[in-house]
């Protein structure tokens, strides 16, 4: 069952939520890593009798400083409050990551807003865990101020995928070299991208495939190509399965990216609507081909290997 957690925009947190377990971090994709994570506080929270909450920050402070940097999220900050909440936290806190914020001295990050707001019982964080003014923070300086303000540092060991640490930065890396398979299982779950359908040029329903555009937004950008889907509408519990085309088309000399998605056994208007998009089979990279007779022959083949179990 899912929890219903709180949603703080703040620091200013209720009194029930103080004395709390609460993890620090991006929690990108809440991944194999990240679940193991919330295991063990839950561990917590039974033995100290606790309330789990989650800290973190939007935009991705990596997305803040780098404005350069635009697809770079594997999950939007909607679906990370949803993943929270069905691992049953209690509280979420999404701080707004701003000049200001980004500011702040690391000693006063522990004594106004630890110490004096927050007063948690534990810290989770990993171990290169980095915060305050130019990153000068660290878990070191954490846990020398723990007998000050009352709290312990957890540091849980990191969670091993073929040898490789289970990393939000890892699961960008193997979508981008479309290596699905292996990013999905980090994941435990299919990525997934979540937007609203937009007006297009109309091209895939002239060549007799019908699609729902969708612009990707922050989302990383996995490896451009054809890919085996299902597709869930905002508050319906069924799927369709598809297939879509995430790219530039360069057959049409695109230029801009876009998730293409075709449905099968669909019909009607998803104008507006918004779909969530779970990319469960890589099935080809995007190439660009000489006619749209060749593009509509390729995609015959693609629909069958898209529809294959």
């Amino acid at each position: 069952m899912v929890a219903t957690s709180k949603i703080y925009k703040n620091f200013n947190i209720e009194t029930r939520h103080k004395n709390s377990i609460i993890l620090i971090g991006n929690f990108d994709g809440i991944h194999k890593g990240h679940q193991k994570l919330f295991l063990l506080a839950k561990k917590y929270k039974k033995k100290y009798s606790s309330k789990i909450g989650v800290l973190t920050f939007e935009p991705m402070p990596k997305m803040f400083f780098d404005h350069k940097l635009k697809n770079f999220r594997i999950s939007s900050l909607e679906q990370k409050i949803n993943h929270l909440k069905s691992l049953n936290v209690d509280f979420v806190i999404t701080k707004k990551f701003d000049r200001k914020f980004s500011k702040i001295k690391s000693i006063s990050f522990i004594k106004e807003i630890l110490g004096k707001k927050l007063k948690p019982k534990f810290i989770f964080v990993s171990n290169n865990f980095r915060f305050g003014n130019k990153r000068e923070g660290n878990v070191n300086q954490l846990i020398k101020f723990e007998t000050s303000f009352g709290y312990k540092v957890i540091k849980p060991k990191p969670l091993l995928a073929n040898k490789k640490i289970a990393s939000s930065s890892l699961i960008r890396s193997l979508l981008q070299k479309g290596k699905l398979k292996k990013a999905n299982k980090i994941l435990n779950r299919n990525w997934s991208i979540h937007s609203k359908v937009q007006k297009g040029k109309q091209l895939g329903k002239k060549i007799g495939f019908p699609t729902a555009n969708l612009d990707i937004k922050d989302y990383v950008l996995a490896c451009p190509g054809v890919y085996a889907v299902r597709v869930k509408k905002l508050s319906k519990a069924n799927y369709f399965k598809g297939i879509a085309n995430l790219g530039y088309r360069p057959t049409f000399n695109g230029k801009k990216i876009l998730l293409e998605v075709h449905l099968f056994n669909f019909s009607g208007n998803l104008y507006n609507k918004y779909l969530t998009v779970e990319f469960k089979r890589f099935i080809r990279k995007e190439k660009k081909f000489k006619n749209v007779n060749q593009l509509r022959k390729q995609i015959k083949t693609d629909l069958l290997k898209a529809k294959e179990k």
